[in-house]
């Protein structure tokens, strides 16, 4: 072969690579969202908005520690896969950490320690992959100020709605009493 054949295909193979790799990212995140079991996370009261971090909703949520009883020594910033069950109220809770990849049938989200905290047993603060949830942008600061109220409130529920497959996490919508957190801005 020539050499401009050979620069042809190689252009032409980057292109493909190109395209397929967001593509590919955006297929997974649509798959989690819609095959995915769901789970509700309750929030917590979280910081005004930084105005450095974009057009999202930070958000802080409730279950974040697990007491590890088990003689396993954890790194922050490590990864972790945490397995996840439901409560009788409906809301995730932490039944077990480990540090290597979950069975296929058990609900389990990849992870990251947070921090430790060095009391009669080791507590792991987990950094969850979804602490973020990213709105169009007219409408972000609205929902951001409702949910730092709301979550504040101690009258008021407020949840993330969390789709989980795979090790995979999305949040698919925030909740403020069982409403959706976009239709409450509307009003």
């Amino acid at each position: 072969m020539n050499f401009k054949k050979i620069t042809w295909i190689c252009f032409v193979l980057l292109v493909v690579l190109q395209l397929w790799a967001p593509a590919s990212m955006i297929y997974n995140r649509e798959d989690v969202l819609k095959n995915g079991k769901a789970f509700k996370f309750r929030t917590a009261p979280v910081d005004p908005s930084d105005p450095f971090r974009g057009k999202y909703i930070v958000l802080s949520f409730d279950e974040n520690s697990f007491e590890n009883k088990e003689k396993i020594d954890w790194a922050g910033n490590e990864d972790i896969y945490v397995q996840l069950i439901t409560d009788k109220a409906g809301y995730a809770k932490i039944n077990a950490v480990n540090k290597k990849n979950m069975v296929k049938g058990i609900d389990y989200v990849k992870a990251k320690v947070n921090y430790l905290s060095y009391d009669s047993l080791k507590t792991i603060y987990i950094e969850w992959p979804f602490e973020r949830f990213y709105m169009e942008e007219s409408k972000a600061l609205a929902a951001e100020q409702a949910y730092i109220k709301a979550s504040a409130d101690t009258s008021k529920v407020t949840y993330a709605l969390i789709k989980v497959k795979n090790g995979d996490a999305v949040i698919e919508n925030v909740f403020i009493n069982n409403k959706p957190i976009v239709t409450l801005i509307q009003k």
